[in-house]
């Protein structure tokens, strides 16, 4: 059964557009508390089940907070406010705080016009696909608000911030520490800009916080993990030792060395199994997905781990990491995941633990990941009519074929639709840049023919 409403990570649109609107928003916070909270009612002995919501900075999370609030109260659900909060903030207190459920209003990466609503479950990690259809399947029936003495009651989290800040120092091991280096922090003015800064100063370093200063419509604009130049170019200024940047709800993260040379998810993969394989700390092998470079693929192979590739999407990964017992996996965009550390992808917990790898190891993080070589890779978005499948596509299709009948064994096609946004996300690598470049965009321009645009 297809998902209507959810994509790979929750449900996300441009605000005011179903279905980022007040009253989808109620809604899909009524059914989410018929769904999420059902199984744990009787468990509860008699108190009311409680649901966090968090979110990230921008203008239109203050309406979308409140019309959950309605819906989630109307089901008889408390409800737990903790503000601006990362996304893996919330999953980790809603663990912390034996909640029933997490909510995330953010649409991560995107612009502003945009926003979205994701859940963790009780125990910190994205809902499986069974459970999103469940709730989907609800919001077809009609509302039917709970009797007064059974509404839900509205509080907020006193020192959210503050607990999550401890948090994220934990992960950092106690022997080290990051005094003596100077790192700019780019906070992509989201939900991390009075929390990443505070993490690590009280480790120790000397922080240059940047993106730091939110009006509700600037969040990822030329700034954090998916503009990370703005973040090299001030490591280059204050001359840092590394530069950290974040995109707007903290999940992702992208690196900078002195030189500011920007690391992609892939090369502080590598970093962080290497420090790990070298202290033997790594349990198991390394997940990545279809777009994880080929160049990392085969250095972190070299170092003697396991490599598998998962669908895109960190939730994906995740499958595939608890299915093997492993740990350590991630995308190229920067979702990063350590489940020996956090139940979900973390900025903040990820980079503490490539600086762990530096500080452990004495060396710097260009000379760290200088075995994972980049094979040329292009991506090209096409953005198409919603609705539009590349099934069926026949001249697409022969496109790919013949590109990847010209690569041979060099290179790799990945052709793939968006979980968040209407696009067609073609992907080409291979050793030859200028081969893989001219392939790119003939299958590009065949698929824009298909969709018409």
């Amino acid at each position: 059964m297809s998902r209507k409403y959810f994509g790979t990570d929750g449900v996300r649109g441009r605000v005011g557009d179903e279905p980022i609107t007040p009253d989808f928003a109620m809604r899909l916070g009524y059914a989410a508390g018929k769904v999420l909270v059902a199984a744990e009612h009787d468990s509860l002995h008699g108190e009311h089940p409680a649901v966090l919501i968090g979110k990230d900075t921008r203008i239109s999370g203050y309406m979308l907070e409140s019309a959950l609030q309605a819906g989630l109260t109307a089901a008889g659900v408390d409800v737990r406010l903790t503000g601006p909060m990362p996304t893996p903030g919330v999953a980790y207190l809603t663990r912390a705080l034996r909640l029933q459920a997490g909510v995330v209003i953010s649409a991560s990466h995107n612009p502003f016009e945009d926003n979205g609503i994701k859940f963790f479950s009780a125990s910190g990690t994205k809902l499986p696909d069974e459970v999103e259809l469940a709730i989907e399947a609800e919001l077809e029936r009609p509302m039917k608000t709970a009797s007064s003495r059974q509404l839900g009651r509205v509080k907020r989290v006193d020192d959210a911030a503050g607990r999550y800040i401890e948090f994220c120092k934990s992960t950092f091991p106690n022997d080290l520490a990051l005094r003596g280096m100077r790192i700019v922090v780019d906070c992509a003015n989201g939900a991390g800009y009075h929390i990443a800064p505070h993490v690590f100063h009280e480790l120790g370093a000397d922080v240059i916080a940047i993106g730091n200063e939110p009006n509700g419509m600037n969040i990822n604009k030329e700034c954090g993990a998916t503009h990370a130049e703005t973040m090299a170019r001030a490591v280059r200024k204050h001359r840092a030792d590394v530069g950290v940047a974040l995109d707007g709800d903290g999940d992702r993260l992208m690196m900078a060395d002195a030189t500011g040379q920007v690391m992609d998810g892939d090369k502080l993969i590598y970093a962080i199994a290497r420090h790990r394989k070298e202290t033997g700390q790594l349990d198991g092998g390394v997940v990545g997905t279809l777009m994880t470079n080929l160049g990392a693929e085969l250095a972190i192979k070299a170092l003697g781990c396991d490599f598998r590739r998962a669908k895109v999407g960190d939730r994906y990964v995740l499958e595939q990491l608890q299915e093997n017992g492993w740990q350590l996996g991630g995308e190229s965009s920067g979702h990063i995941l350590c489940l020996d550390k956090h139940t979900t992808g973390d900025g903040i917990v990820s980079a503490l633990q490539v600086l762990a790898a530096l500080r452990g190891s004495g060396r710097a993080l260009a000379d760290y990941t200088r075995d994972c070589p980049a094979f040329p890779q292009i991506l090209i978005n096409v953005r198409v009519a919603k609705g539009f499948r590349l099934d069926g596509q026949a001249e697409v299709q022969q496109a790919v074929s013949s590109v990847e009948a010209e690569l041979g064994q060099t290179g790799r096609v990945v052709l793939r639709p968006s979980g968040t946004e209407p696009l067609i996300r073609v992907m080409v690598e291979g050793q030859d840049e200028g081969l893989v470049r001219r392939s790119a965009e003939n299958i590009a321009n065949a698929v824009k023919v298909a969709a018409g645009v």
